[in-house]
C-alpha cells in the first residue's frame, strides 16, 4: 500500500526465505526488517500518512488487545503536576500532545517545538528519559505494556537547538513549559553552572523573573541536553562504562576507563556518516531488549565504528535524526537569505 502511494521513495522490503530458514537466516531476515522500518521512518510523509498510522494503531491494539473506548491519561510536566485527559485508547500521541497544549493555552503554531517522552522514576530518586513516542503511537496502549516499568508520559521541549528557546518566548504557556523544564534540570544536576550562575539563577527564580531565568541558563553547560542513563561503550577500549547527554550538535561521553580514570568526549554530530540501532534480544532476567547504537565517526580524517550499549538507543536516534534535520533547515533558510 506504501508503495502504491509513495513509489520508490519506499525502501524495499527484505526478500522472503521460501524454505527452511536457519537460525542465522532468521537472525539476518529479523534484522533486515528492523532496518526496513528504521529507514520508513525516515520520512514524515510516510509515518504521517493514513495507510501507516492506521497500520500501527491497529496493530499496537490487536498486539496488546485493547478495543477502543473512552479512558482517563494523566500527562505530567516538569514541575511534577499534571494533566487528566478523557481520552479514547486509540488516540494517537500527535492528538493527545494537541489536546494537552492547547488545554494549557499554547499556540497552535507552537505545538511543534514540544513532544511527548515516556519517563521511568526509579527508587533511588533518578529520573530516566525513556523513549520519545512516536506521532503515531498510542500513549495509553504503550503505558499498558509498560506497566511493570513504572512508566508516565510527559511532555518536553522537543528541539536540540537551544537558540530556538527565543521563538517560544512570547508565548506565556510556552514560556512555563519552558521555565519548567529549566527548572527540572537544574535540580537533578543536568545543567553544569558556576557557582556564580548558580547564585544568580536562585535569584532570578525567586523573583520570578522566567525569561532572564532562561536567558542566563542558555549559557550553561548541558542545557537543553536530553541525559542517557549510565551505559557500555567500546570507546576508547571495549566494556568501558559511560554517562551520555546529547545535545547542541554533540553526544557528550563522560567515560570511565577500566584504570577507574575518567575521559570526556565530545562527538560531533556533522562528524557522523551513519548509525544503526540493532536489537541484541533480552537481557538474562528476561525484561528488556539489549540495544545498541552503533555510529560511523570521523576521528582526524579516519572513519571508525563506535558502539554504545544502551537501552535508550532509539530515544538517541532519535535526537541525531532531529538536530540534522534542524542543521538542514538552518542551513536552507540561511541560503534563502543570501
Amino acid at each position: 500500500q506504501l508503495r502504491q502511494l509513495f513509489g520508490s521513495a519506499v525502501p524495499a522490503f527484505p526478500p522472503k526465505f521460501y524454505l527452511g530458514m536457519t537460525k542465522s537466516m532468521a537472525e539476518e531476515r529479523w534484522s533486515q526488517l528492523e532496518q526496513y522500518l528504521q529507514n520508513v521512518t525516515l520520512d514524515s510523509n510516510i509515518t504521517n500518512s493514513d495507510v501507516f498510522t492506521g497500520f500501527f494503531r491497529k496493530l499496537q491494539q490487536d498486539t496488546f488487545k485493547i478495543q477502543t473506548q473512552g479512558a482517563f491519561l494523566d500527562v505530567y510536566l516538569a514541575d511534577g503536576s499534571n494533566i487528566r485527559l478523557d481520552i479514547q485508547t486509540s488516540d494517537t500521541a500527535e492528538r493527545i500532545l494537541e489536546v494537552t497544549l492547547c488545554k494549557m493555552g499554547l499556540s497552535r503554531d507552537l505545538i511543534k517545538y514540544f513532544s511527548l517522552f515516556f519517563f521511568q522514576d526509579h527508587e533511588d530518586g533518578a529520573l530516566s528519559v525513556v523513549k520519545k513516542v512516536a506521532e503515531f503511537e498510542l500513549p495509553y496502549v504503550s503505558l499498558q505494556s509498560m506497566k511493570e516499568f513504572h512508566c508516565k508520559l510527559g511532555i518536553r521541549k522537543w528541539y536540540m537547538d537551544p537558540s530556538l528557546d527565543t521563538l517560544l518566548m512570547d508565548c506565556s504557556a510556552s514560556l512555563n513549559l519552558l521555565y519548567m523544564q529549566a527548572i527540572q534540570e537544574v535540580k537533578r544536576n543536568w545543567v553544569k553552572p558556576t557557582e556564580g550562575q548558580m547564585q544568580e539563577l536562585e535569584f532570578l527564580q525567586k523573583n520570578a523573573n522566567k525569561a532572564k531565568f532562561l536567558e542566563l541558563i542558555r549559557e550553561m553547560q548541558f542545557y537543553g541536553y536530553i541525559q542517557l542513563d549510565p551505559c557500555i561503550c567500546d570507546y576508547p577500549e571495549e566494556g568501558c562504562s559511560a554517562d551520555i547527554c546529547v545535545g547542541n550538535n554533540e553526544i557528550n561521553c563522560c567515560i570511565k576507563l577500566p584504570t577507574n580514570q575518567t575521559k570526556e568526549v565530545s562527538f560531533k554530530i556533522n562528524r557522523l556518516r551513519s548509525w544503526q540501532v540493532t536489537s541484541l534480544g533480552a537481557t538474562k532476567d528476561g525484561e528488556e531488549d539489549t540495544l545498541e547504537l552503533r555510529f560511523e565517526y570521523n576521528d582526524s580524517g579516519t572513519w571508525q565504528w563506535i558502539t554504545l550499549y544502551t537501552k535508550q538507543a532509539f530515544l538517541l536516534s532519535s535526537c541525531l535524526k532531529k538536530t540534522i534535520s534542524e542543521q538542514m533547515m538552518k542551513a536552507a533558510k540561511e541560503g534563502q537569505e543570501m
